[in-house]
């Protein structure tokens, strides 16, 4: 009887190959930024650079989330104080939101002398014609 002292790895890596192919396929269809918010337009919407920022959203109702993690508007300052002052935030603000939360979140950042801030619109050719 012959020993057997190797393995064939050869159809572990097929199976590989396969499953890497599936994985890249069906990544493309995840879906980025979760909360559904409605951005505003504006003329001179510029695209975002690539700099890592933390990402402050209020949708329609006023809730407040912080890199799509639901929050409030005490532990977001909470979270705020942690910072530092050169630290990039985008600002998503549904257009329908309440100027007054919109307002509270402002003064929370300006308060801490967080001012490297984006508030994320869409440019005129990105904007959903009115149906």
């Amino acid at each position: 009887m012959r020993r057997f002292d190797q393995i064939n790895v050869i159809p572990f890596i097929d199976i590989m190959l396969v499953l890497l192919a599936i994985v890249l396929t069906t990544a493309t269809f995840i879906a980025q930024g979760q909360i559904k918010v409605s951005l505003p337009e504006a003329k001179s919407a510029a695209p975002a650079d690539g700099k890592p920022a933390i990402v402050i959203t209020l949708n329609a109702a006023g809730d407040v989330f912080v890199d799509d993690q639901a929050t409030t508007l005490e532990a977001l300052n909470t979270r705020l104080d942690t910072l530092k002052k050169d630290q990039a935030i985008v600002f998503r603000v549904d257009k329908k939101t309440a100027f007054g939360q919109f307002v509270a979140v402002i003064d929370a950042l300006k308060t801490r002398g967080l001012d490297q801030l984006t508030i994320r619109t869409t440019s005129a050719s990105e904007a959903t014609p009115p149906a």
